[in-house]
């Protein structure tokens, strides 16, 4: 499998970041998955550097689980069934995989929570990611609170694919996360944590608490329209 392309950790430049995540979905062949060429699929994206440059400057921190801004696609352009296998833990080979815990049908349910408010666009930019190893231990619908009270907002399966596809350190034992953005009108709430020595995304109940898995957020999602 193509690894991605390593996040160097200093010096950190948004537009250089934005062009390093644009390169990394090229390579893992997600053209293909969103039936361009690579040309195509380039053009499709640039037009939200100028947004990664203007506004991503945060603290870039993938060891300590902060990260400036994320390069999302929507299961609309690459489906999770694609996406998920093209994420491996830091410096190993395993593809993650989808749960068999997910029945027949189940993750299309898994959709954005009302409150989340995706942008209008199958393509953008998240920002001020935190993986949220504070909430390891807390049970999930009580960190989903908090997080809201802070103006905050929990991340999408698709967001959660996209913080180890990207930064593939930051998924590590015993501070893996929740996606509790995506939710299915169920008490399941989706998580990504490591398996079989993989990255795999499955669900946990959400008033069940793990020690070992938190609840990622991040500050605000942004398109060009």
């Amino acid at each position: 499998m193509i690894q991605p392309t390593p996040f160097e950790s200093t010096p950190f430049e948004p537009g250089a970041e934005f062009d390093r995540q644009v390169r990394t979905l090229i390579d893992l062949g997600y053209p293909a998955m969103a039936g361009l060429d690579s040309a195509r699929f380039e053009a499709m994206l640039t037009p939200l550097r100028e947004l990664a440059t203007r506004y991503g400057h945060t603290t870039c921190d993938p060891e300590t689980g902060r990260v400036p801004f994320l390069l999302v696609l929507t299961r609309q352009v690459a489906a999770i069934e694609q996406t998920m296998p093209r994420t491996t833990l830091h410096g190993k080979r395993k593809p993650g995989f989808v749960d068999h815990s997910f029945e027949p049908g189940a993750l299309e349910r898994f959709v954005a929570t009302p409150a989340v408010a995706l942008p209008n666009q199958h393509v953008y930019l998240l920002f001020d990611i935190e993986r949220g190893e504070e909430f390891c231990g807390a049970v999930p619908s009580d960190a989903m609170n908090t997080i809201t009270a802070r103006g905050r907002t929990p991340l999408t399966i698709e967001e959660g694919i996209a913080l180890i596809t990207h930064f593939p350190q930051i998924l590590v034992k015993n501070k893996c996360f929740s996606l509790g953005g995506s939710r299915s009108g169920d008490r399941r709430v989706p998580a990504i944590w490591i398996s079989q020595n993989a990255p795999k995304l499955g669900w946990c109940w959400e008033g069940n608490p793990h020690t070992w898995l938190g609840m990622a957020s991040a500050g605000t999602r942004r398109t060009t329209t």
